[in-house]
């Protein structure tokens, strides 16, 4: 196993287990909760610490390699994960949703697809629950993403990235020349769809406020249910699962409704399922993210801000299907657009 050529720099912790007893299939990004440099990320596993991850991704977007690859990190709270996991740190903000700035966050695709080409692995799928994703063995070929909230009672990697796996999925595939989708999610939070494709979104509220979309998400926590606070458009969406198949919305917002919280369904572009479609001259939401010099390219032309924008083209079926130009300074958006990114 090799490490990472786009390294700049190493600081070696000596919290590992040593050699693997798995190989590596899994890769597992955190936040570090901290706008460090690489090399400070370095120095936060220290003899003694009891933790560690194999890189960091400082505020700058420079790699910092900490344990290597070939050796199992102490990082998600799980022995099992750890053992397969390639460990990332990544620079955020110290605060919910723990958001990362874009030098971070395309570093991260980037080094996710390294890490791949060296393992052999040409797709990265994201499940979209931890069941499904413990339940499911790799094929050789094949990564899959997981998170540390799921083995311990952590926020991490923040909403801000878990509600991006989807299409850190679809990007990292992207650079691998794949065109490869995620897999399909049935359930959990994560709402990002393969490109062009349709999920039933549950919504229990939207707000102007973050503060009020926090209060409203604790409240359907203390419920049990599972909840992503998600921007879009500007407005604060409390959704509460994400699904390709309508009936298993309509499933669980019956739930959501008997427990006392008004809710509907919504698809993954934040209309309504149902809502008239949108058609060339249309102006919609650009939600923000890649675009693309053409509608089947595999990898991006940049990752222009959200804002409003016109449809001047649609070809329907293609991973991309909307052309959109930006309509004011708010955004640059000039491409073509998943399905998921514009919404009228």
């Amino acid at each position: 196993m090799s490490n990472s050529s786009l390294v700049n720099c190493t600081v070696y912790s000596p919290n590992h287990s040593g050699k693997r007893t798995h190989s590596i299939d899994t890769l597992t990004p955190h936040c570090v909760v901290g706008q460090l440099t690489a090399e400070a990320i370095g120095g936060c596993f220290p003899k003694g610490r009891e933790a560690s991850c194999n890189y960091g991704i400082g505020k700058d977007g420079r790699v910092c390699l900490i344990v290597d690859e070939c050796n199992r990190s102490w990082c998600s709270s799980s022995n099992s994960n750890d053992q397969r996991a390639i460990t990332i740190e990544c620079a955020s903000d110290t605060s919910s949703p723990y958001a990362m700035n874009s030098a971070v966050y395309e570093k991260l695709i980037q080094l996710c697809a390294d890490i791949c080409k060296r393992n052999g692995k040409t797709k990265v799928l994201w499940l979209g629950s931890k069941e499904k994703t413990l339940a499911y063995t790799p094929k050789s070929d094949e990564m899959v993403l997981t998170a540390h909230r799921w083995f311990a009672n952590k926020s991490c990697p923040g909403d801000w990235l878990y509600s991006r796996y989807g299409e850190l999925a679809n990007r990292i595939n992207a650079l691998l020349g794949s065109g490869a989708s995620t897999g399909s999610s049935s359930s959990g939070s994560g709402s990002t769809s393969p490109s062009g494709s349709v999920l039933y979104c549950v919504q229990t509220g939207a707000y102007s406020q973050k503060a009020n979309a926090d209060a409203q998400a604790a409240k359907m926590k203390a419920k049990g249910f599972e909840v992503l606070v998600k921007n879009v458009g500007g407005m604060y969406k409390v959704q509460t699962g994400a699904y390709s198949k309508k009936a298993n919305a309509e499933a669980q917002l019956a739930k959501v409704k008997a427990a006392g919280f008004d809710a509907f369904i919504t698809t993954n572009s934040g209309s309504p399922a149902g809502s008239s479609e949108i058609v060339k001259g249309d102006t919609v939401q650009f939600t923000g993210g890649p675009h693309y010099t053409s509608a089947n390219a595999t990898s991006s032309s940049g990752s222009p801000k959200a804002g409003p924008a016109k449809v001047t083209a649609i070809k329907k079926g293609a991973k991309h299907p909307y052309h959109v130009v930006h309509t004011n300074g708010q955004s640059s958006v000039y491409g073509w657009v998943d399905a998921d990114k514009v919404s009228k």
